[in-house]
C-alpha cells in the first residue's frame, strides 16, 4: 500500500474463528470492482483469511478452496467472479500482466496475496488488509490476530463501519 494511504481501522481477533467472522462479514459486502490486499508475514493467516472469504462468497461453507501459491490464480464463480490469487512468486508488477487479469478488475472481485507485487494502479480500489500475529495464545491454543484495514476509496469507510 502507499505510503500516504490513510490507516482506516483495526480489529483484533483472539482467535481464528473470530478472524473468519471477520473475512465472512467482508465477503457479504464485497462487489465487483472491489480489490482485497492481503498483506502479512509468512504465516501471518492471509490464507485462512482468504478461504473464509471465499466460502462465504460461495454460500458453501465445505466448499474446496486450494491456495494458489502455484497455480498463481484460482477463480470463483457467484454472483460475479471472484479471483484470489498470490503473487509470491512472480518478480514484479510487470509479471502480473502477464496473468490477463487487467480486464476483469471491474468485473471481478479480487482477493491478493503478495498485493506488494501488484501494479500501482490497481491499488486505487484495493482495502489493504494487513494481517499481524499478536503472539497471543486464546484459551483454544489459537493464536491471536490483528487485522489493519487501510484504503482511499470512500466506500471502504462505509464498508469497514459495519464491521463494527
Amino acid at each position: 500500500m502507499p505510503d500516504d494511504a490513510p490507516k482506516d481501522m483495526e480489529i483484533y481477533c483472539p482467535d481464528q474463528a473470530s478472524t473468519e467472522r471477520v473475512a465472512a462479514a467482508l465477503a457479504l459486502s464485497a462487489k465487483a470492482g472491489d480489490i482485497f490486499a492481503l498483506t502479512g508475514d509468512l504465516g501471518a493467516g492471509k490464507s485462512t483469511f482468504a478461504r473464509a472469504f471465499i466460502r462465504k462468497f460461495m454460500g458453501n461453507p465445505n466448499a474446496e478452496v486450494p491456495s494458489p501459491t502455484f497455480t498463481l490464480v484460482q477463480s470463483y464463480e457467484a454472483a460475479c467472479t471472484l479471483y484470489h490469487t498470490d503473487l509470491y512468486r512472480l518478480s514484479g508488477p510487470e509479471d502480473v500482466y502477464d496473468l490477463g487479469l487487467d480486464d476483469e478488475l471491474s468485473e471481478a472481485i479480487f482477493l491478493v496475496e503478495w498485493p506488494e507485487r501488484m501494479p500501482a494502479p490497481w491499488w486505487q480500489n484495493a482495502l489493504e488488509i494487513r494481517l499481524e500475529r499478536e503472539g497471543k495464545i486464546s484459551d483454544g491454543g489459537d493464536e491471536a490476530r490483528r487485522l489493519v484495514f487501510a484504503g482511499n476509496r470512500p466506500r471502504w469507510q462505509a464498508l469497514l463501519q459495519g464491521l463494527l
